[in-house]
């Protein structure tokens, strides 16, 4: 890691000075080889994340979509014209921070890597990318192979796969100037505290315990629908995923019947030898704890009604019914395949219950759009998706969360990433040298 900061810093500066088309050609071309070879990294998704195939096509086109996004960063408004007192210019510009170390996690290892190395890139920033061990090649060898066909120069994309040693090591190196990190709340804590003492930017971006708010009457089918993509999607091993389903008591019944259906016909499997709806969860580890929070919320009192077994390598989906806040499948982030459910009778009783949580970062609200409106001014969170469940991401969107879940906006969109991976420097222009009174 020392060896490969160093080298970031002595790259970084070249790069920096390199024309803003040419930094753009570089994250079109990236754009393009991702596309080219899409179904190779397709399979690496598979194979080594456990991805269903459509979770593996998606988070491809988002790959993508990001290089394409990114490469209008380069020609991106760098600052402005300021007011002055003075008989001068005073203006700001956006410069490069230098090195970003980028950490990113398992489970959508391709573009929660990428959304911080393309723009950091993009911005004339060298990048150490330090994924998840459990996913070093489609969260690590692929991202560093595209942009090397694509053309980047030697020294500027450093992939260092390892354990939490090296996570330590990415943080502490002295030429780093920027962490992005996105992984568990824990871990960013942990993060955020050795950052701070070294007087360096963290952009954490962190765990989710999302609820999804059924309103009366809303169309228990679709709704029943969203509810089961929310929290079955790559098995529920999304910091997105829909923790809390919100159910309004007039619909209760009737949409517990519905997600507990879906439920029980998602088949389990190796998505890389058969279609899947639900593939593998990441380890061992993952499998039992995610089987131990059912079970003890089961025996604490919480109807099952579909799911609440291990199958192979893989959950069943899950639905549990009556949950308290009390229970671990409600006030813990499950990561796995599992919808607890409650009820609630007013719009400020719904509300209270959504922010009852220590995270804050996706909100889904399901039914009409003004009284959803009304539910969304009540309540704190990153990101609010009316007649949407909690998953969504579009690279050209600000995205986090607040409270546990993290920082705040600190990926998506030029204006994000801009404050993310560059500095402002002030810069005053007189027509000649001032008088001073000494």
């Amino acid at each position: 890691v020392a060896r490969a900061a160093a080298r970031a810093a002595e790259a970084q500066r070249a790069w920096a000075a390199t024309p803003p088309q040419e930094r753009a050609a570089v994250l079109r071309r990236a754009g393009e080889l991702f596309t080219a070879h899409a179904d190779e990294i397709a399979d690496w998704l598979v194979r080594e994340a456990g991805s269903v195939r459509a979770k593996a096509d998606f988070e491809v086109r988002l790959a993508l979509g990001e290089c394409f996004a990114c490469a209008a960063l380069p020609a991106h408004p760098q600052g402005e014209v300021l007011a002055s007192e003075e008989a001068r210019w005073s203006l700001t510009r956006r410069r490069p921070v230098g090195v970003v170390s980028v950490i990113s996690p398992f489970n959508f290892p391709l573009v929660l890597g990428l959304r911080s190395v393309a723009p950091a890139l993009a911005l004339g920033n060298a990048v150490l990318l330090k994924p998840d061990p459990r996913t070093a090649v489609s969260g690590g060898v692929v991202i560093a192979r595209v942009f090397e066909e694509a053309g980047l120069p030697a020294g500027l994309l450093h992939l260092l796969p390892g354990d939490g040693a090296v996570g330590q090591a990415v943080v502490e190196a002295p030429a780093v100037r920027v962490v992005s990190f996105t992984g568990s709340t824990a871990v960013g804590r942990a993060i955020g505290e050795r950052a701070g003492r070294l007087l360096k930017r963290a952009h954490l971006e962190l765990g989710g315990n999302n609820a999804l708010v059924v309103l009366p009457g809303a169309d228990v089918a679709k709704a029943a629908s969203a509810g089961a993509f929310g929290s079955y999607l790559h098995q529920g091993q999304i910091c997105m995923t829909t923790g809390r389903h919100l159910v309004h008591e007039s619909l209760r019944e009737e949409y517990t019947a519905a997600l507990a259906a879906k439920a029980d016909a998602l088949k389990v499997g190796d998505p890389a030898r058969e279609d899947v709806a639900l593939g593998p969860l990441i380890d061992r580890g993952q499998l039992e704890r995610v089987h131990r929070i059912v079970t003890d919320s089961v025996a604490a009192g919480a109807g099952l009604a579909a799911g609440g077994g291990i199958d192979g390598a893989g959950y069943r989906a899950t639905v549990l019914t009556g949950v308290t806040p009390d229970m671990p499948a409600w006030r813990e982030e499950v990561f796995g395949p599992v919808a607890p459910l409650t009820g609630f009778s007013t719009l400020e009783e719904g509300a209270r219950i959504v922010d009852d949580c220590e995270y804050g970062l996706s909100v889904g609200i399901l039914g009409d759009v003004g009284t959803a409106m009304k539910l969304a001014d009540l309540i704190e969170s990153g990101k609010v998706h009316i007649n949407g469940q909690t998953v969504d991401d579009e690279p050209h969107a600000p995205f986090g969360g607040v409270k546990a879940s993290g920082t705040g906006s600190r990926f998506g969109g030029a204006t994000a990433n801009v404050e993310a991976f560059t500095e402002t420097q002030w810069v005053t222009v007189r027509p000649d040298i001032a008088d001073y009174p000494y």
